[in-house]
């Protein structure tokens, strides 16, 4: 069998005051794999993902990344070495593209703050900046450019070529296209798709959107409570659901001609 890129074991989350946002969660990520993670707001799916890159610290549970453990018995490694080894292996791509990026610093020269990280060389920085943009389908011209110039399609294209910086194995998009119009949205999942061919990466979608996993993944985790209530392929879990929730969660998407029965 093939060694998954991710892989997570009895994660829980437990916050102050005794609310537990995420409880035995367990999930693989294959290599070159892409699966989602669907739940309803307060599900507890951007908490998941905040304790696999390392943003939050597990109560419990253990987190690996192409066999390197990024957890020990709950906690996380915090030495400047090991951020920087966890950088290189798993990124998040966060929902608003505009509130993670300066919008006071050119996109070359917040692309460059992270380079100067990984590379002491400025001139293969540059070159690599320019990598980074064409990877992402924007044009050299809008290094010079400040955020508030740019699209909403294009701040997020930026964003992903930031988190594409370290040349991470895993990348975890949460909720990523939300805040994008439907076409741009199809835009950046076929962006997406074409890294993944590319690179070689593997993917781990949060998302509230059944379209969107529906479009680019190959696997499902529904997370309901804090806990994994169904688990299987992609097609499996939206035509064939096995729990009330998940069959709560299709029913809520709006079809032409009704009313969602539901409220996500």
């Amino acid at each position: 069998m093939t060694t998954p890129i991710l892989e997570a074991t009895g994660l829980r989350k437990e916050f102050t005051g005794g609310k537990v946002a995420a409880d035995d969660v367990s999930l693989t990520l294959p290599p070159g794999g892409s699966t989602g993670i669907v739940g309803e707001s307060g599900s507890g799916k951007t908490t998941v993902a905040r304790m696999l890159v390392g943003l939050e610290t597990p109560t419990a549970g253990t987190v690996s990344v192409d066999g390197e453990p990024l957890t020990t018995g709950g906690a996380i490694r915090h030495g400047w070495a090991e951020r920087l080894r966890r950088a290189r292996r798993i990124q998040l791509a966060f929902q608003d593209p505009y509130a993670s990026l300066d919008p006071r610093q050119t996109i070359s020269t917040g692309i460059d703050e992270l380079l100067r990280l990984h590379e002491p060389d400025r001139d293969r920085r540059r070159d690599r900046a320019a990598e980074l943009l064409d990877q992402v389908g924007l044009d050299a011209r809008m290094a010079r450019s400040t955020p508030s110039a740019l699209s909403g399609g294009q701040r997020q294209r930026v964003a992903i070529a930031r988190a594409l910086v370290s040349r991470p194995k895993v990348l975890v998009p949460d909720d990523a296209v939300s805040a994008l119009d439907v076409s741009i949205q199809a835009q950046v999942l076929n962006l997406l798709t074409d890294l993944r061919d590319e690179l070689g990466i593997s993917y781990l979608f949060v998302t509230h959107d059944l379209a969107v996993v529906q479009h680019v993944t190959d696997e499902l985790i529904v997370i309901h409570q804090g806990r994994v209530v169904e688990h299987g392929t992609t097609d499996q879990v939206l035509t064939a659901p096995q729990h009330s929730y998940t069959r709560d969660l299709l029913a809520a998407v709006p079809r032409e001609g009704r009313r969602p029965t539901r409220h996500l």
